[in-house]
């Protein structure tokens, strides 16, 4: 807190004597319109930048408001200005002198012929950006996400899926690799479907999907990447937006998004505050098989009362240290303090299903996290396009410590705390140099090191004093250091065909600790990770991408951690130590279409892992005495399977058949065969699954936007497990004020309160079937003002917020 404070006050203080030395001169206000030059109409959030004639610096500047018109307040000096509009070509006025109130009078800007090929009108419209290595998705105007979060965001992207638990897969596969701004980072934290919740959606410009990662990427994540792009602007003066919203079951929120920029340095913030009450609730029927003996039975009861509440701010200054040098400094943190009440009823029942005995077990937690993360970022453009080096340094400690003292059948006879401190560093440098007007070369490092400790106690109360249990509790160190080199090369050739590849080399030391105990693991293995992006453009409207990649899947602390969750004490989480990484192989092909209003996007995939994760259900032929009858402990832990291959085919189709009606659906079909055996037991399964999404957008009378979406997924299975199918709508209303500066939208989630995981699971000694809502139908209101920032009729530039610049040269808008 103490480094934090610092930073803040090093910001205020610049920020205070630029303020005094621009107040030091007499000031004047310049005023003017500017039009667009064919249609002679006003132009909206136009650029006004006064440079300094001597240095062809910029000192100060502004937007124009809705009539096209601008007021300016600057020092009393002679000044280059500039009027600048994306897709326009820019207008100056060189050594102006500026010593007495004035008007500038007219400004007529044309369009840019060039720029008009990458860019188009988004309006109130989604935009999808098609390059060789990824999908770039905008978020920014979807209404059914207003006072969300970030999972609520991601639950409405095309290929991505949130199941109840907030756990994020792409195309059915849950190893994904989040990345915030091109990085991993604090905004994840310890538990990445947690701090998801926490981070507001208002916060996020767009979403890059990267299903065919090149080789600047992290080998991580079998799936693919999803790159969160946060809100971001360089706008001269100050303008933002800030946000609050209300909820039922109770919630509440502030967020806002703010950039201020004086001269050389930019000033920017993203922070929040939410409040919530999450209610949840399952239940899971077990019937145990007892060989010569009758089958015996379990009714468990879980209801959940959750309450979340955190703040989260990123702090950042950007220096122009110069027109192709920038450095940037950041400093983000968060603190949330949870709590949760969960009470299981259990009922066990004899075989003739007569009710032998209940007993009640009451868990309240208190969760206690924090995050904070310091981030520098130095950015250099050379003379020529294109050829630039970037260097970064990131570090992160985040703390997590939980606590409860758990009733059983009202008694107070157990305490189970678990308190983890991770410290992760990274260091990364990429160096990109044309080697011709189409060509680029590209090589660099990374290096991420993370050090996670977890304390897990495990106590009985005995004579009124906690007496730690040494066969549970435990101290686990778990170190990952990956070091990481990698070079590609692309080119475009005769503008239609496009080529990326890459070559990327990671080495990995793994080291597993527990202190309680001698078992002691250390793994060191080396991968090399080829990628290979093709991409040809048949004309305007249609183009082809093919990739392949070679991924990793490392497993995660949760996965390797020893200690069985405490729960329940009949159904526990157990990780596995001894797991490996599982390695994948994966082709896609994709193609898109644009026809009338009509815009088509699919992709045919296929992926083959070795020594993928499995989840298994066993007993675990111990049990746990319920006044006096013993119940089975069921386990359910990670293991390695020999194969998985999945086949899959999606697409996503956009109809906009009038400026107030969108239409699109996303569909997504995938087929997986599992092959492997774990201690004498086959695991061989085939699986066929799907899911649907979609999203209605009409404008109803006195402009009130009204969204609905849909979406459904279907049923599932592995070698011991079935999962239902998943069905959900969401509805939202929006309406702008204050001459669209404003908007006022009402949001309900799971309008049918269906939103439940519904599965069976069968071996020889047990079958069990459950019901699990994490979250229960909930009703947002939220208000958005916006000052100086653009909310309709903005135009994009192609590679705006682009941290990663190797594209292939495709772009499509739909």
């Amino acid at each position: 807190m103490k480094k934090l404070f610092l930073f803040l006050c090093l910001i205020g203080t610049v920020s205070t004597v630029f303020s005094q030395n621009r107040n030091t001169s007499k000031k004047v206000t310049i005023t003017g319109t500017v039009y667009e030059k064919t249609t002679k109409q006003p132009l909206e959030f136009a650029t006004i930048i006064f440079q300094d004639s001597a240095k062809k610096r910029p000192i100060t500047g502004g937007i124009t408001n809705n009539k096209g018109t601008f007021s300016i307040e600057v020092d009393a000096d002679t000044y280059d200005i500039r009027f600048e509009f994306i897709s326009f070509e820019t207008q100056e006025i060189k050594n102006k002198p500026l010593y007495e109130n004035m008007s500038i009078g007219e400004i007529y800007l044309s369009e840019d012929s060039q720029s008009l090929q990458a860019v188009e009108i988004i309006a109130e419209k989604t935009t999808v950006d098609i390059k060789l290595d990824k999908k770039i998705y905008n978020v920014g105007k979807d209404l059914t996400v207003r006072g969300g979060t970030v999972s609520d965001v991601l639950d409405n992207v095309p290929s991505v899926s949130v199941d109840v638990e907030g756990n994020v897969s792409l195309r059915g596969n849950e190893n994904v690799r989040i990345l915030i701004n091109g990085k991993p980072s604090g905004l994840v934290g310890l538990n990445s479907t947690d701090a998801l919740r926490q981070l507001p959606a208002d916060a996020i410009e767009k979403v890059e999907i990267i299903t065919s990662p090149s080789a600047r990427y992290d080998a991580e994540g079998t799936a693919g990447i999803l790159n969160i792009i946060l809100r971001r602007s360089k706008l001269q003066g100050i303008n933002g937006a800030i946000s609050t919203n209300v909820s039922y079951p109770l919630g509440y929120g502030v967020s806002g998004n703010i950039n201020y920029r004086t001269g050389d340095f930019n000033f920017f913030t993203t922070s929040g505050y939410n409040y919530r009450e999450v209610p949840g609730n399952s239940n899971t029927f077990t019937e145990y098989f007892n060989g010569d003996n009758p089958n015996t039975f379990l009714n468990e009861d879980r209801d959940f009362d959750r309450t979340q509440k955190g703040i989260n701010t990123n702090l950042g200054v950007e220096w122009y240290i110069n027109d192709k040098t920038s450095l940037t400094a950041t400093v983000f943190y968060r603190d949330s303090n949870d709590e949760s009440e969960t009470a299981n009823i259990l009922t066990q029942y004899d075989a003739d299903f007569n009710v032998t005995n209940v007993s009640s077990r009451f868990d309240p937690e208190t969760e206690d996290d924090t995050t904070l993360q310091y981030a520098v970022n130095f950015d250099k453009n050379f003379e020529k396009s294109g050829h630039k080096l970037t260097a970064d340094f990131q570090y992160e400690n985040s703390r997590e410590a939980e606590n409860s003292f758990i009733l059983v059948d009202n008694i107070l006879s157990e305490q189970v705390a678990t308190i983890e401190e991770q410290d992760r560093l990274l260091l990364q440098t990429d160096y990109v140099v044309p080697t011709s007007e189409t060509a680029q070369f590209e090589f660099g490092y990374r290096g991420n090191f993370l050090d996670l400790t977890t304390d897990y106690l495990v106590a009985f109360l005995e004579n009124d004093v906690f007496v730690p249990d040494a066969n549970l509790s435990n101290v686990l160190n778990y170190r990952e250091y990956v070091n990481a080199i990698y070079s590609q090369y692309g080119n475009k050739i005769n503008d239609k065909f496009s080529f990326l590849v890459g070559l990327r080399m990671e080495s990995t030391r793994i080291t597993i600790d527990q202190l309680t105990s001698s078992d002691f693991d250390r793994k060191n293995y080396i991968g090399f990770f080829p990628t290979i992006n093709l991409g040809y453009e048949i004309n305007e409207n249609q183009s082809i991408t093919l990739g392949y990649n070679r991924r990793i899947r490392r497993p995660r602390s949760r996965f390797i951690n020893p200690f069985p969750s405490r729960s329940s004490i009949t159904n526990v989480f157990q990780g596995n130590p001894d797991i490996d990484p599982s390695y994948s192989n994966g082709v896609d092909l994709g193609y898109l279409n644009r026809i009338g209003k009509f815009t088509l996007n699919t992709s045919v995939y296929f992926q083959r892992s070795t020594d993928v994760f499995n989840f298994i259900s066993e007993d675990t032929g111990q049990t746990v005495l319920l006044n006096g009858e013993e119940v089975p402990i069921i386990r359910r832990t990670p293991i390695n399977l020999a194969r998985n291959d999945r086949f899959g085919f999606e697409f996503t189709v956009t109809y906009n058949p009038s400026r107030k009606w969108r239409l699109n659906g996303n569909f997504n079909l995938f087929q997986s065969y599992n092959r492997g055996e774990f201690n004498g037991t086959n695991f061989d399964a085939d699986n066929l699954s799907w899911f649907v999404r979609v999203n209605n957008k009409v404008t109803l009378p006195g402009s009130i936007d009204w969204q609905t979406r849909l979406f459904y997924s279907g049923p599932n299975e592995d070698a011991q497990n079935i999962r239902k199918g998943l069905f959900s709508a969401n509805l939202a209303f929006s309406k702008d004020l204050f001459d669209e500066n404003a908007s006022i939208a009402f949001n309900v989630s799971d309008v049918f309160n269906s939103r439940k995981r519904r599965s069976e699971s069968f071996t020889d000694t047990f079958f069990s079937e459950g019901e699990f809502q994490w979250r229960e139908r909930t009703f947002n209101l939220s208000f958005t003002y916006r000052f100086n920032q653009k909310k309709k009729n903005e135009r994009n530039r192609g590679n705006n917020n682009d941290d990663d610049g190797d594209d292939g040269g495709f772009r499509a808008t739909p």
